[in-house]
């Protein structure tokens, strides 16, 4: 059997955890019931939610009765934009969002843009970081929300979101972050960050795909999702409970609780490793997103003179990874993230993204390393003279 290359791709998605499995088995087929049923079988499977509740709202320092589970974080991001919008005052329809959001705020945030709402998005620098005084410049009196997410899925920037839901608050707006990609690999937690609506995603922290929440500030005006039926999760979700997933959410995040500290230091001592012997092997690498307030995780690196997208494929058969987020799809050459950051179209064109999760070795960082730069120097030939057939970038 061949080797199958190494994953270094779990900004993307993670592999669900054993615990997890472990944990959700039961769930599909002994302990089966309708959590909405009065009898056994029911009150089983609604006290492995009231569970999964409190071990999601511990990992972001919440209460357990703030937190709204989704089918992923897409819909969580919608029921932030779009329910806080239904109940917003006619006189408050101003939305600000950041420039390099997920598709799934920019995509609500255009919806309602065309419904006659106003929306102004954030500039970031060349680091990918908002400037808490244009935001500060940005609001209004009729501003309503501000979403800026956590940190960033593609080059890993965490934003300053303290300041950031302080000036929000301040003006009287309501404050949101996507901390789908955060969660679990640093600390997040609702009170230091001041947040009133929160995004986590499952797949992003070694639970299954399919599963989301949304933590929602006690007292704070949000509206259903359109779904009409039975009103479970506070009338805001209708649907009978995906359990199974439910528990698997749960005790992904308390797994993601106990071992943050040891997990956040052993990953970004190998990223910071892999980023060396790159660097040491490719003259001209560089390095995109902040050098510091990024994700322990993360590497974003643009290699010189040849495509990221090309290097990947001739490094397939050792390495998985990408030149940027999966949610976008192929879109075109440059990522919007990138393009954001004014990184310009050489760097960008030569952009990959790797991301490191817990199975992640010292033994893959040597690999990953040898790899990616024999796919480099393959591309550039032995004396860099490689002829111009869509593989170098001139």
């Amino acid at each position: 059997m061949a080797k199958l290359p190494l994953y270094l791709d779990y900004n993307a998605t993670t592999p669900v955890a054993p615990e997890v499995v472990d944990a959700m088995l039961p769930f599909f087929m002994q302990h089966f019931g309708n959590p909405s049923s009065a009898h056994h079988y029911g009150a089983v499977a609604r006290q492995a939610m009231a569970v999964a509740r409190e071990q999601v709202a511990a990992l972001v320092g919440a209460r357990p009765d703030e937190i709204l589970f989704t089918g992923s974080a897409t819909e969580a991001n919608n029921l932030a934009l779009l329910g806080v919008a239904r109940l917003a005052a006619p006189h408050r329809r101003h939305l600000i969002i950041s420039a390099i959001e997920h598709p799934a705020v920019t995509g609500p945030a255009r919806y309602l843009q065309g419904t006659g709402w106003a929306v102004t998005v954030l500039p970031v620098d060349e680091y990918g970081l908002v400037d808490p005084q244009d935001l500060k410049d940005a609001l209004r009196p009729d501003t309503a929300l501000v979403s800026v997410m956590h940190a960033n899925n593609e080059v890993g920037t965490i934003q300053p979101l303290a300041e950031i839901a302080a000036l929000a608050h301040a003006n009287g707006s309501l404050f949101h972050t996507d901390a789908a990609q955060s969660a679990g690999k640093i600390a997040v937690n609702i009170g230091s960050l001041g947040v009133d609506l929160l995004t986590l995603a499952g797949h992003k922290l070694y639970a299954p795909k399919g599963i989301g929440a949304l933590y929602v500030r006690t007292g704070t005006p949000i509206a259903p999702a359109g779904l009409f039926g039975g009103g479970q999760e506070r009338g805001l979700r209708s649907g009978t409970e995906n359990v199974p997933y439910l528990v698997a959410l749960g005790t992904a995040a308390r797994l993601a609780q106990e071992t943050l500290v040891e997990y956040s230091a052993r990953v970004r001592a190998l990223r910071d490793s892999l980023h060396a012997r790159l660097a040491a092997a490719v003259p001209g690498l560089e390095l995109n997103g902040h050098p510091e307030r990024r994700l322990p995780n993360t590497l974003h690196v643009s290699f010189p003179g040849v495509s990221g997208s090309v290097l990947l494929a001739e490094a397939a058969d050792e390495v998985a990874a990408s030149v940027g987020s999966a949610c976008h799809g192929d879109q075109g050459p440059a990522s919007d993230v990138l393009t954001a950051m004014r990184l310009g179209s050489r760097r960008a064109l030569g952009a990959v993204r790797l991301s490191l999760g817990r199975d992640t070795t010292a033994a893959d960082i040597g690999r990953a390393a040898d790899a990616l730069t024999g796919a480099f120097h393959r591309l550039n030939g032995a004396g860099g003279a490689v002829p111009d057939n869509g593989r170098k970038l001139e």
